[in-house]
């Protein structure tokens, strides 16, 4: 999968320290993914859901969240947004 960009996932491991290990292990994965479809998104990370347009995987056990939207046709991971559980769980994200 082509991911969208490496340099936000960066941004937001230099803002909240403790996921940086985990979001480069989520970017290593993804990035060398071929996944068609959400089932074979779950098939790596188990707890990745749908939300909308939008597929929400858990970072640093359930402490975040990352947002994403993915192109499985072209092959495509758009990030578009990291947050702490609180802040995803308020929903205005959506918007």
């Amino acid at each position: 999968m082509r991911i969208f960009t490496h340099r936000t996932l960066l941004q937001y491991a230099t803002k909240h320290r403790d996921a940086a290990e985990p979001l480069e292990f989520w970017y290593r994965i993804t990035k060398r993914a071929t996944w068609d479809h959400l089932p074979a998104v779950r098939g790596v990370f188990p707890h990745a859901d749908a939300a909308g347009k939008y597929t929400v995987f858990n970072i640093k056990g359930n402490k975040y969240r990352l947002i994403t939207e993915i192109n499985f046709a072209k092959g495509f991971v758009f990030v578009r947004a990291f947050l702490t559980h609180a802040e995803y769980d308020r929903e205005d994200w959506q918007e």
